[in-house]
């Protein structure tokens, strides 16, 4: 990012955590842990993770990073297609073969509430409001 606070071609995006989706990366088994961190890293850079999928349900442009090891199955829901940066919106072990809907509806919660606060930062910017 540059010292204006844009972000440069090249320059990684900035991630941001909401709710507790950081408290719940972290307490992710270590190999899960580096390997969500790898993929974010990705994301970051402009690249794909190396496995996911579209989660349409939830809102346009949200992903899953699909993370399975042998301690388990490990998802991380993000949104990228915002300029600022990489939203996190959930990250949790999915335990059955079909996502939980509360896993679904917290996703979807944050990301309305994401949207509605970038659409609000974007109208102060216009009405001439500090950040």
């Amino acid at each position: 990012m540059s010292a204006s606070g844009t972000t440069r071609p090249g320059d990684p995006k900035d991630v941001e955590f909401l709710g507790d989706s950081l408290e719940a990366l972290r307490g992710f088994p270590l190999a899960a842990k580096r390997e969500a961190g790898h993929q974010i890293d990705n994301i970051q850079h402009g690249r794909l993770p190396d496995d996911w999928k579209p989660m349409k349900t939830v809102g346009p442009g949200v992903q899953e990073i699909r993370i399975n090891n042998q301690s388990g199955i490990y998802r991380v829901i993000y949104v990228a297609k915002f300029e600022d940066a990489v939203y996190v919106l959930h990250c949790f072990q999915k335990k059955s073969r079909k996502t939980d809907p509360a896993d679904i509806g917290i996703a979807k919660d944050r990301y309305g509430t994401l949207v509605e606060r970038l659409k609000r930062h974007k109208a102060d910017e216009r009405k001439g409001k500090p950040k």
